[in-house]
């Protein structure tokens, strides 16, 4: 799909730093009457074409036809025009299997961009079409890439839109965003909130989420009445660890649904969620090179890929299709509709469990059971076991429930440090339970170290990771694949 309209949104793209560290009085006067435009002007004829591509594609049978199209679209164009690919431009003449031309294509990485970026960007495109982007700090391997102007940004609003009304949120809500902002002004004491009228977004500061500042997040909280929320998990539990204890039912009666975004969604995080919010709670799943899209349905935690956005394979560690439901692999996508730089058999770094079943609600959609995050968010035992650290979090120990935040941390095999922010001392026993709790659940494969800290660091884009990975754990990778 190309664009037919220039989306204003990305011409003002560069702005939105200083439109978001700037005074209140700017954001309100400028977004407001920057709100007032529609839609199909901010966004772009694009946007309108992938929210209808979406609606008119809602049969399981539709929704195929139109990944498979996509995908031999992009596959002619890739191999056409992208010089990475010249090698295989003989497969243009077998297009009429497109997945069986992409089985013979070479799956990428990071690493191949990285070293050879301008082999990997189309011929067939001007520069003035390409709009520069990095991967974000949670991986050793940053990257700069390019998206399609008036095109790719566009399309990840129509989906996102998609993923929104699965709670049934509008453009109308004031929607309450923990999403890694820091509020302009708040280290100097001034409110630690902001509005920002564009999206209706009630934004708290994520640096100050502390036990301390809950009682003035919560008088916000009560003014402005937000009825959808949009988190960071880790943003979000601090939170509604308070929550729990100091209940504002002029707050949480109102809202109407929960959505998590960038960050792996733990099992204990949406069930406290769900406890304290009273309402459904969905998961969101993507990457800043936008080759795949996935979110979990309202009442089933596995997450769904939209068909009309991205190829989904999930493979082996010899690069072998997984066929069987339960069996981890690694999450490979192929792109839709950038062709500055299209990403074929692109190996996102995430770990997966195919799905069993479809859900009769998202025909088409192929599922994956969990989605078990990167390669650095597993624990290395002495023995070389990974343990993925989902299986490590608060709701497995009832000591962790009332701390504010944790992290693992690992330097050598066997051996792990557990970081927590407590408003109160930590008592000595209590550390000692928690350090002996997470030792049992690593069937004795490490010893746990437990420590008080004041808080714990966030990445660049505000994320934070439960496990800081200090191993290189690729050989232990490879054997549990292969097991």
């Amino acid at each position: 799909m190309s664009a037919t309209g220039l989306a204003v949104e990305d011409l003002l793209h560069p702005l939105l730093g200083k439109y978001l560290r700037g005074p209140g009085w700017l954001r309100t006067a400028a977004g407001a009457a920057y709100a007032r435009l529609p839609k199909r002007v901010r966004l772009g004829a694009a946007y309108d074409d992938f929210r209808r591509a979406i609606a008119a594609t809602r049969e399981a049978s539709r929704a195929e036809a139109y990944a498979s199209a996509k995908l031999a679209e992009t596959l002619a164009w890739t191999l056409e025009t992208v010089p990475a690919y010249r090698p295989w431009r003989h497969l243009l003449a077998q297009l009429s299997d497109p997945q069986a031309v992409l089985a013979q294509l070479p799956i990428t990485d990071k690493l191949h961009i990285k070293h050879a970026p301008d082999a990997y960007l189309s011929r067939g495109m001007p520069r003035s079409a390409a709009l520069a982007t990095f991967t974000g700090g949670s991986t050793s391997t940053p990257m700069r890439f390019f998206l399609q102007k008036h095109v790719t940004r566009p399309k990840e609003h129509a989906f996102v839109d998609d993923f929104r009304a699965r709670v049934g949120a509008d453009d109308g809500d004031v929607v309450l965003a923990l999403r890694g902002r820091s509020i302009a002004g708040a280290e100097r004491g001034e409110p630690l909130w902001a509005y920002e009228p564009i999206r209706r977004h009630l934004m708290l500061s994520c640096d100050h989420m502390e036990h301390r500042f809950m009682r003035a997040h919560a008088r916000v909280l009560a003014q402005w009445r937000p009825t959808y929320i949009e988190a960071f998990p880790s943003a979000l539990y601090p939170l509604a660890t308070w929550l729990e204890t100091h209940p504002l039912p002029q707050f949480t009666r109102n809202l109407k649904g929960v959505m998590l975004f960038s960050e792996n969604a733990y099992g204990f995080q949406v069930e406290k969620f769900r406890r304290v919010f009273g309402c459904p709670v969905v998961a969101h799943y993507g990457h800043s090179e936008r080759a795949l899209m996935a979110g979990t349905q309202p009442g089933d935690e596995r997450y769904f890929f939209w068909p009309q956005y991205g190829w989904l394979e999930l493979v082996d560690a010899q690069d072998r299709p997984i066929s069987e439901p339960g069996r981890l692999g690694y999450v490979v996508g192929t792109s839709f509709d950038n062709r500055v730089m299209p990403f074929v058999r692109y190996r996102t770094g995430d770990l997966a469990m195919l799905g069993e079943r479809e859900d009769p609600r998202l025909p088409g959609h192929r599922v994956l059971e969990r989605i078990a995050g990167r390669l650095q968010e597993f624990v290395c035992c002495a023995d070389g076991r990974l343990v993925s650290i989902t299986t490590l979090g608060t709701a497995h120990f009832p000591e962790l429930c009332a701390l504010e935040a944790i992290q693992y941390e690992q330097e050598r095999a066997g051996e792990v440090r557990l970081h927590v922010v407590s408003a109160e001392r930590l008592d000595p026993r209590v550390a000692r339970r928690i350090a002996r709790a997470v030792e049992e659940k690593l069937q004795g494969g490490c010893r746990v170290a437990v420590a008080r800290v004041p808080h714990i660091e966030r990445t660049p884009r505000g994320k934070a990771r439960m496990l800081v990975q200090h191993l290189d754990l690729r050989r232990e990778l490879h054997a549990h694949l292969t097991a």
